[in-house]
C-alpha cells in the first residue's frame, strides 16, 4: 500500500534526494579547503574519547588498552592497592593542554568509579587529570616480548612511549611501577646503555 509504513531500506531520505529547484544535490558535511597539493587540510586534533583505563603512577598517566575484558579494570585495582590513584575506568577523554602534553581525566558520568569484577562498580579516590606518560596495551602471554623494542603510540598526534604486557601476571603491577619510575626518571631502555 503507498504511504504506508517505513521506506524500503533502499530508497534514500530525502534529505538526499536532488534539488528541484536547481537540480543540485544538497551540501553533507562541511566544506574542506584544499591546498596547493591538492590534499583536504585537517585541523590537528585536540580532543578524542577512548576506550580503557588510567592511573597516576610515578607522576603521569598510566593508559592501559585491550579489548573488553581484557583485564584493564583488575590491573588497575592492583596498582591501585599499590598506590596508584585512578584517573578514569572504561572511557578516558583525552585533550592537549596548553604546553602541548596529552592529558587524561574521566568523563563526567564516570569519575571517581572503577569497576571491580564479581563486586561492582565502586566509588574511588581519583585524580582529576594526569599527563599520559606510557601506554600499555595489554595482551596474551604469547604476544609479549621479551626484549622488546622501543616503541611510541600516537595520541592525539603526540608520540607516547608504548609497551606491551600480560595483565593476570602476579608482577605485572610490579613492572609497571619499575617502567613508570624508570620513565619519571628520564629514560626506559629495554637493555641498559654500559659505559
Amino acid at each position: 500500500m503507498r504511504g504506508s509504513g517505513p521506506a524500503p531500506s533502499f530508497v534514500k531520505p530525502k534529505s538526499c534526494w536532488k534539488s528541484r529547484k536547481n537540480n543540485t544535490f544538497p551540501r553533507v558535511g562541511p566544506r574542506v579547503g584544499i591546498d596547493s597539493g591538492a590534499r583536504a587540510q585537517q585541523p590537528p586534533q585536540t580532543m578524542l574519547t577512548i576506550h580503557g583505563t588510567c592511573v597516576a603512577l610515578s607522576g603521569f598517566g598510566v593508559l592501559l588498552r585491550g579489548p573488553p575484558g581484557s583485564g584493564k579494570s583488575d590491573l588497575a585495582l592492583r596498582l591501585i592497592d599499590g598506590g596508584a590513584r585512578l584517573v578514569a575506568d572504561d572511557q578516558i577523554e583525552l585533550t592537549l593542554d596548553a604546553a602541548g602534553r596529552v592529558m587524561a581525566r574521566a568523563p563526567k558520568t564516570l569519575a571517581g568509579l572503577l569497576e571491580v569484577r564479581g563486586v561492582g562498580i565502586l566509588p574511588m579516590d581519583a585524580a582529576r587529570t594526569a599527563p599520559i606518560g606510557l601506554v600499555v596495551d595489554l595482551a596474551p602471554d604469547d604476544k609479549v616480548e621479551r626484549l622488546p623494542e622501543i616503541e611510541t603510540s600516537a595520541l592525539l598526534d603526540r608520540p607516547i612511549r608504548r609497551l606491551t604486557l600480560s595483565p593476570f601476571h602476579a608482577s605485572t603491577p610490579a613492572k609497571l611501577r619499575l617502567a613508570a619510575a624508570r620513565l619519571a626518571g628520564g629514560a626506559l631502555h629495554p637493555v641498559p646503555e654500559r659505559p
